[in-house]
């Protein structure tokens, strides 16, 4: 991982010096003397001004002096929050080639953030810019590889930059990037069991991690679960994770829930060929889930979370759920599955259960890659958000758009409510072929008790970027976890 200096002289060779500039703001040489010298002054103002550089956004102007690589980088016009990280994710590519890099930090005009601020802002960006997963490459040339090991972030004149006031934001990084990793593995390396390990792990952070095994999911009455796993040879498991950071009392402020398919074939409804690109991803609520746990705990957050996580394969074989099938849930509901390809309700529905019974929650939110027609109708521009309480879908949303991780809410009403009826059974998994997102949510919904307050969130298309963005590399996106953790700091103040 990228490591980020702060207020600390660089003793060693710096490849290349980088100075920001808002737009339309003047390159001033006695501005940088206690960062540039006069060669390298002179050398990047006549780049500026032969490049016509206006300082727009992600805009970038180089050149080369005696002792190495000079940089100015286009912070735009009164620049926001979001903004800077996108600058500092799209620059620490193009900065991949050198090892040690210094960051000239100034005061931005008229954006309204301190120095500290627009620095750590930017060096998030570089954090998440700068991922990469490349565990399974065995003869990539060492050349293609990014050098790039430190930024040095460097300012003079009033306010220091602390480096105690970014370890959250670091920490937040590395649990993105730990959801990242967990949904690019592979679907044949992290199996359930293997992503349960991995769960495990974080015991270290001081998490009570339990993991229920088939035997005791079968005690606990995960019908649905059990029923969604038996077509595949891998054992199901199920995490749970708890963070008790306020000692002063013993409530639950919210339960977290993730869907964890670690490849969903469809079962016996098997998903044609296109519709099974990706489907090791189907697990990525669950990453979220376990990432956000892993982000607060670094982070040390005075609140009592839970997360609940569902780990299966949906596999077709001779022991696998029929369609048509009637299966009991563990509230005792039953399930006409009409379709076995809509098993992610079914799991979630028996976790949801399992969650309330278990730490009797105020707050309940689940997330999952549910429904292909949240993704076509959002197009992966927002992921889908559902719920009993406006407050708490409020809420969330307002986190999505402080972290850049937008909501968008979708219906759900009595209508969608009545297409999931069944002539056999309770209900059914899967109604009319329109608004399946809506159908799934009504669906959860039969699983919330009175009094809960319940968010469901469908990040179907979410996932997975399809090609490089300025804070993400081409494939997992860990989305859900900045959202999340922005949320529980939220209503951490607001307790």
């Amino acid at each position: 991982m990228l490591e980020i200096v702060f207020n600390r002289k660089c003793t060693e060779k710096c490849d290349v010096k980088v100075i920001g500039l808002a737009e339309k703001q003047r390159f001033c040489d006695s501005e940088y003397t206690c960062f540039l010298d006069k060669e390298e002054c002179r050398l990047l103002q006549r780049a500026i001004k032969a490049e016509n550089f206006q300082g727009k956004s992600g805009t970038t102007v180089e050149t080369y002096s005696s002792k190495g690589r000079l940089m100015a980088v286009g912070l735009g016009c009164r620049p926001r929050k979001l903004d800077l990280r996108k600058v500092g994710g799209s620059l620490v590519r193009k900065l991949a080639k050198n090892r040690v890099a210094k960051f000239w930090v100034d005061d931005v005009k008229g954006c309204g953030l301190s120095k500290e601020e627009v620095a750590h802002n930017f060096a998030f960006g570089m954090l998440l810019g700068s991922y990469r997963f490349d565990k399974y490459f065995t003869k990539k040339p060492a050349e293609e590889y990014p050098a790039l090991e430190k930024v040095y972030f460097d300012s003079v004149g009033k306010g220091e930059i602390s480096l105690d006031n970014f370890v959250d934001m670091a920490s937040l990084a590395n649990a993105v990037r730990y959801a990242r990793d967990l949904v690019n593995e592979p679907a044949n390396f992290l199996t359930p069991e293997a992503f349960a390990a991995d769960v495990e792990r974080l015991r270290y952070l001081k998490l009570d991690v339990d993991i229920l095994d088939e035997k005791e999911l079968r005690k606990q009455d995960f019908n649905m679960l059990l029923e969604v796993a038996k077509g595949s040879e891998a054992k199901p498991r199920v995490g749970v994770i708890v963070w008790h950071g306020d000692k002063r009392r013993k409530e639950t402020d919210v339960v977290l829930v993730g869907k964890g398919v670690t490849y969903d074939a469809g079962g016996i409804n098997l998903k044609d060929r296109k519709n099974l690109a990706n489907m090791y991803a189907d697990m990525a609520g669950a990453a979220a889930v376990a990432a956000t746990m892993k982000s607060i705990a670094l982070e040390r957050r005075v609140i009592n979370v839970a997360a609940v996580v569902g780990l299966v394969e949906n596999m077709p074989s001779g022991k696998a759920l029929h369609p048509f099938d009637v299966i009991r849930s563990m509230s005792g509901q039953t399930v006409e599955v009409t379709d076995t390809d809509g098993e992610g309700r079914l799991l979630l529905a028996d976790l949801l259960w399992y969650a309330q019974e278990r730490f009797k929650p105020a707050r309940i939110i689940d997330i999952a890659t549910l429904t292909g027609s949240v993704a076509y109708a959002l197009a992966g521009q927002y992921a889908g958000i559902f719920g009993n309480d406006k407050k708490l879908i409020r809420a969330l949303t307002e986190s999505g758009v402080e972290c850049g991780e937008p909501l968008w809410e979708l219906p759900l009403n009595e209508t969608f409510d009545k297409w999931i009826n069944s002539d056999v059974a309770d209900m059914k998994n899967v109604g009319k072929n329109v608004g399946d997102g809506s159908q799934a949510a009504a669906f959860l919904q039969r699983y919330i008790k009175k009094g809960v307050s319940w968010a469901h969130i469908d990040m179907a298309d979410m996932e997975i970027a399809g090609e490089d963005t300025e804070l993400c590399p081409k494939g997992a996106t860990g989305f859900g976890v900045q959202l999340l953790n922005q949320y529980l700091k939220n209503l951490g103040t607001e307790k």
